[in-house]
């Protein structure tokens, strides 16, 4: 399994990549941008995108429907936060994302189950 990373924290960024690898996913990619994550995607085509909610001045929600846009499908796109997936509900619902993953609860294992076989 491919993996693209995007979030605004270079620190997330870092340790994300350092458990998946470690749990045999690559990382192809990270980035902290809605531009560079579309760019990113049609670039590597990873099998799996982890997208920030809060990307500073732009919505996670945002760069999911603009990644779907470009072919990425929604089984292979996962947002992830800091926050309760309680705050987005309604939002996580209408996005084409395969599910929410809260970052204290990150795992390679929370990876693989959301995006199911790839």
């Amino acid at each position: 399994m491919r993996c693209l990373i995007v979030d605004d924290s270079a620190q997330f960024r870092t340790t994300a990549s350092t458990i998946l690898q470690r749990g045999g996913i690559a990382v192809v990619g990270m980035v902290s941008t809605a531009a560079d994550a579309v760019r990113s995607y049609q670039e590597l085509r990873p099998d799996v995108t982890l997208v920030d909610v809060d990307l500073g001045a732009e919505s996670g929600f945002d760069v999911v429907q603009a990644l779907h846009e470009v072919g990425a499908p929604a089984s292979g796109l996962i947002l992830i936060s800091t926050h309760a997936e309680s705050d987005f509900t309604d939002l996580i619902a209408i996005s084409p994302v395969s599910g929410f993953l809260p970052k204290f609860a990150f795992s390679t294992k929370a990876v693989r189950d959301l995006v199911g076989a790839l």
